[in-house]
């Protein structure tokens, strides 16, 4: 369950190509290395992302986090024409009667963003319509602040993206564990790329995001209360490939928590 996203050079610290991939129509989008399949509702907030631009269709992951938003990286709307996004439903493809599917050609990133080197990666997308609440769909509540009582928890990925850096695609949502590792740690992969408005997490052996999760949250049960909230937002994978030990990098959703609520209010 690796995640889909640019990739890092690690030993020179310097960001390379990009990893959105473009998907062909008559193919599902990719998936993610190692885990488990997810129950149906497991995660309602989960969002598949369809980014269309000038030069074909892209892939990527997303979460609700109300009525009528959705949480992404800014790389998953970076130049996009329109979107259609996926609610409700563990499958890509088939039947469900617990789909929602919507169109969407609002959004926003952060004004800081930088495609290239990938800092400040978040975005946002506003539905066509507001949406209404279900079993199967509904937001899912994010972090205001990250301290270090963060560092060492075990948190959940989920994703469509791809099994293994040469895998078929797939079709159904999986989940797996990670936990996040501190600054220190992380800077010992990517080195001062790594900003403070980013974060680290590794699965067990090599299970984590890969091409086609980008944009898909990072959650662990809320420290009060009975709840799940979103850490952070799936953004890069070592030059390394899917396949290696290295850490998935993060965008904190702490660290632009004021703009996420600033941009929707104001829309």
């Amino acid at each position: 369950m690796k995640f889909l996203v640019l990739v890092l050079l690690c030993t020179t610290s310097v960001w390379t190509k990009s990893y959105l991939r473009r998907i062909p129509d008559d193919k599902p989008a990719p998936r993610i290395i190692g885990g488990d399949l997810a129950r149906a509702g497991q995660y309602p907030w989960l969002a598949a992302i369809y980014k269309y631009t000038e030069d074909g269709r892209y892939f990527c992951s997303g979460s609700l986090f109300n009525e009528q938003w959705i949480l992404t990286a800014g790389q998953c709307v970076y130049l996009a024409t329109s979107f259609i996004i996926q609610l409700g439903s563990n499958l890509l493809q088939g039947e469900d009667e617990n789909r929602l599917t919507l169109g969407a050609s609002t959004y926003y990133y952060e004004p800081r963003f930088d495609p290239q080197l990938l800092l400040h990666d978040i975005g946002l997308i506003k539905l066509n319509i507001p949406i209404t609440y279900t079993d199967y769909i509904h937001p899912v509540r994010m972090l205001s602040s990250m301290g270090p009582i963060y560092q060492g928890r075990v948190v959940e990925a989920a994703g469509w993206g791809q099994v293994s850096d040469d895998s078929a695609l797939v079709n159904e949502l999986r989940f797996v564990e990670m936990t996040i590792l501190g600054q220190t740690a992380c800077q010992t992969y990517y080195g001062e790329q790594l900003w403070g408005s980013m974060c680290c997490a590794e699965g067990n052996y090599n299970e984590g995001p890969c091409y086609g999760d980008t944009g898909s949250p990072l959650m662990t049960a809320a420290l009060v209360g009975n709840h799940t909230i979103q850490v952070a937002i799936a953004s890069f994978i070592s030059i390394n490939g899917c396949e290696s030990l290295d850490p998935t990098g993060y965008t904190r959703v702490d660290a632009y928590y004021n703009w996420i609520v600033n941009t929707t209010r104001d829309m």
